[in-house]
């Protein structure tokens, strides 16, 4: 007879602690998951087994339940028990919420046969190649880190085509010699593939695994099994992967670590990087992460420039072709001038003359949909979403204005619902207006669109850019999904349609999104063995963020920015805590925000009062019909333990609430506060 403490799989914060069981199955570890009797009526449910405990007290013993059953598919591990329960403390969830992280969500699909994922990925021939002085540096340095197999941290802050993945590849090796694993994160989904497809021309596709959201439930569940039995080695995938159920990890991977989406936006509201530090760093891995990036986070580079992480620079392309020549285009003076097209005369003259040389063109605007709002011109009336009160963003191939936001559409009103005018007109500029527009434009020439909007259906994906790589497409339309990491020889030139677009974002990232986002795309040009070109069109070409991008000057833009957060004392000065109220009922929502306020205002020291914003709508103050609040917390550096532990109190005392028609969630540094 065992006693075994279990948290319940219930998505409620009345049940977020340990429940104690008698268990009387041999084979029960941390993180198997079990079957138990459950509150009143004994409904069986599943749990995880968190930790085995004493003997109880005898009153606790005579109404003890038992386990019914263990579930022999799924079971974590105790590194991954022990990072769920570090997870619960970090982000301020419940403890099933970061458990369920690590459990395939496919669990329960009913499926006919197994799929393999990775049967239509071409193997490209990845052998072993030459290094350069610098790459050959650096991962001597990795190398022997992982061979001794000691915890470490690097950071390849690496110019666009400066062969980055070529040491990934290599310090995989390394970690596989040894009998180790390897997990490889990539930002997006259409990145997979092409990494994918490398790694299995260096190394074989028998020992991989893919792991990313796309997958269906049935093969997400395949492909933790195979990971979880011990079959694979090597996992590759998107942020969700970082979870993988492997043992004995080696090495982790996060390309392009800059990118936002390895911030989670659902709860656990978790940050990539700091899962994959935890990860390595338990004494069961003791592994080596490597962040790579040609604009690394300011936050990041901040960290290596203070030796948390090593620093390790390339700074030539690999091929020593020179990085693209770069062209600012100020669009007021393209007004002046008569020119209304979203193409500047410049854009169009440097098209047609790579187009002209074979060369391939990619244009990167970072708004899809054909215009971004219908409005009328007779009353200003603005056609909104009546679920989230969000302007409609008009989709001329579907006849729909739809919301980005909770997915609502409607068809093109013909008239003004307001005031009955005939006059309703789009406005704004999206991804499938400037297809139509350089179709119009360059008719002889194969242009393709690579979006949300365009890629709906499974494999859509990767068609588009296979087609792309084998040159049947000339023009290649897309938003930041083309900017990052896309690797194709022959594209002579790269096109920033509206530089702008982020830099008027309200968020204190804007300048440092911009500068990325620029340098990302601007390094998709060039690749070959030509030197690419890029032309940035702007209303704001004297703005820091653009100046410097177009200079590929990274030294100078982080002195800049760092020079402004220090003032205004935004992270890597501090953490900033956002919480969001919700609720089907606004003055509860607001309540909710206002109560939480008087809470951590009443709990912190009378100087750190100020770090404390008060309450407002939410800037998508309503979505789905859900009302909401914000409310943003200003932590000092190095405080971040004792503001948590206020939240952590507070979430304590919202526990006992007994009816709380409110939900608070808490988001640590996070990268978008709409």
């Amino acid at each position: 007879m065992k006693y075994i403490d279990i948290v319940i799989d219930n998505k409620s914060d009345k049940t977020d602690r340990l429940y104690t069981y008698g268990c009387d199955i041999a084979d029960v570890h941390v993180g198997s998951r079990v079957r138990v009797p459950f509150a009143k009526g004994n409904k069986l449910r599943y749990g995880y087994v968190v930790t085995f405990t004493d003997r109880p007290e005898e009153k606790v013993v005579q109404r003890l339940k038992m386990v019914e059953s263990l579930d022999e598919e799924v079971s974590l591990s105790e590194e991954m028990m022990k990072t769920a329960a570090w997870l619960k403390e970090r982000y301020l969830c419940r403890f099933i919420d970061a458990i369920k992280l690590f459990v395939p969500a496919g669990s329960k699909a009913k499926r006919r046969e197994k799929k393999n994922p990775l049967k239509d990925i071409d193997k490209e021939s990845s052998e072993a190649v030459s290094l350069t002085g610098e790459q050959e540096k650096a991962l001597v340095r990795i190398n022997e880190s992982i061979r001794r197999g000691k915890y470490d941290r690097f950071l390849i802050h690496g110019v666009t085509g400066s062969g980055k993945t070529e040491v990934y590849l290599n310090a995989a090796q390394t970690a596989l010699r040894m009998g180790r694993t390897v997990i490889v994160l990539v930002p997006e989904i259409s990145l997979t593939g092409q990494l994918v497809e490398r790694f299995a021309g260096r190394f074989g596709m028998e020992e991989m695994a893919v792991l990313h959201s796309r997958l269906s439930p049935g093969e997400r569940y395949d492909q933790w099994q195979a990971i979880r039995s011990g079959k694979v080695k090597v996992v590759v995938g998107a942020r969700s992967a970082v979870f993988a159920p492997l043992t004995d990890i080696g090495l982790i991977i996060i390309d392009e670590e800059h990118e936002s989406t390895y911030k989670s936006d659902f709860t656990p509201k978790y940050d990539t990087v700091e899962v994959a530090l935890k990860r390595v760093q338990d004494s069961e891995n003791k592994g080596v992460l490597i962040l790579g990036s040609a604009t690394p986070s300011v936050v990041t580079y901040s960290r290596a420039q203070e030796g948390i992480y090593k620093l390790l620079k390339l700074t030539q392309r690999y091929n020593k072709v020179s990085l693209p020549h770069v062209d600012i285009v100020d669009m007021r003076e393209e007004l002046k001038a008569g020119n209304r097209s979203v193409i500047s005369g410049h854009l169009y003259d440097k098209m047609k003359e790579n187009l002209s040389e074979g060369r391939q063109v990619i244009l990167f605007l970072n708004r899809r949909g054909y215009s971004t709002f219908l409005s009328c011109r007779e009353c200003g009336y603005v056609v909104k979403c009546p679920v989230c009160g969000l302007s409609l963003t008009y989709h001329k191939d579907e006849g729909r204005c739809t919301c980005h936001y909770c997915g609502y559409s409607q068809k093109i009103p013909s008239v003004c619902p307001e005031c009955g005018s005939g006059y309703i007109r789009y406005f704004g500029y999206g991804t499938e207006k400037l297809q139509e527009t350089v179709e119009e434009l360059m008719p002889e020439y194969a242009v393709d669109r690579l979006d949300l909007d365009t890629i709906k259906a499974k494999g859509e994906m990767n068609r588009k850019l296979k087609a792309f790589g084998r040159g049947k497409t000339d023009i290649l339309i897309g938003t930041q999904i083309i900017a990052k990491g896309l690797d194709f020889r022959n594209v002579g030139l790269a096109g920033i349609i509206s530089a702008d677009v982020s830099l008027n974002i309200p968020d204190f990232r804007s300048p440092e999104r911009t500068f990325q986002l620029i340098t990302q795309a601007a390094g998709r040009a060039g690749r070959g063995d030509k030197t690419g070109e890029v032309v940035i069109q702007t209303y704001s070409p004297d703005n820091y963020a653009v100046r410097f991008a177009a200079a590929q000057d990274y030294e100078a833009f982080y002195q800049e920015e760092m020079m402004i957060r220090r003032a205004l004392a935004y992270p890597p000065f501090s953490d900033l805590y956002r919480i969001v109220f919700t609720s089907g009922n606004r003055q509860a929502a607001q309540e909710g925000a206002e109560k939480w306020y008087g809470m951590l205002t009443s709990l912190l020291p009378g100087e750190e009062r100020d770090n404390v914003f008060r309450p407002q709508e939410a800037y998508m103050s309503k979505i789905k019909d859900v009302y909401r609040f914000s409310m943003l917390i200003k932590c000092p550096k190095g405080k971040r333990p004792v503001y948590s532990a206020i939240m952590r109190k507070i979430r304590e005392e919202d526990k006992r609430t007994a009816k709380k028609e409110f939900n608070a969630v808490v988001d640590i540094n996070p990268y978008s506060f709409s």
